[in-house]
């Protein structure tokens, strides 16, 4: 049975109260704020999660004992209505250095009214990571996968209100 890009695609959405420009700013800019600490390959805790905001960036998470690991790379920055980053995890959850090997996760922000936005995240390709897709595809799918950053992402900019 062939895999379709429509099942290795998952698609979540979140409407914040926030204006289109404040919601695109908290999730590049404070992107390692609702990331989940736990979500974390390097040997060492977690010390910050770092978006870099330009087309050829990275989302690096630097560790306490000053490791680093670029998991992401920043494929198109669109202030405020897009921003698109590959998904440079294997399987095993683990760096994948050929890009022919990584999916992508590609955000819109679209402005429902002046305070008032919705976050389209849809993480697409994913049957790239070869086998085994179906794992990766079932981590971010999970309510502990994109739900969850998007959970705590909407609760960040609440806070701040």
């Amino acid at each position: 049975m062939s895999t379709t890009s429509e099942q290795a695609r998952v698609r979540k959405q979140i409407v914040v109260s926030a204006p289109i420009e404040r919601a695109f700013t908290v999730f590049t800019e404070r992107f390692g704020d609702f990331k989940p600490a736990e979500h974390n390959i390097l040997a060492a805790e977690l010390a910050e999660t770092v978006f870099e905001p330009r087309v050829g960036g990275h989302i690096i998470d630097r560790a306490i004992d000053g490791t680093e690991c670029r998991w992401a790379r920043v494929l198109a920055y669109e202030p405020p209505h897009r921003v698109m980053f590959s998904w440079d995890l294997n399987t095993q959850w683990q760096v994948e250095t050929d890009h022919d090997k990584t999916s992508v996760v590609d955000v819109r922000f679209i402005a429902e009214s002046a305070d008032r936005t919705r976050v389209e995240l849809e993480h697409r390709d994913i049957e790239r990571h070869g086998d085994g897709w179906q794992g990766i595809h079932a981590g971010v799918d999970s309510e502990g996968g994109w739900p969850l950053y998007l959970q705590r992402y909407a609760e960040l900019l609440k806070s701040e209100a």
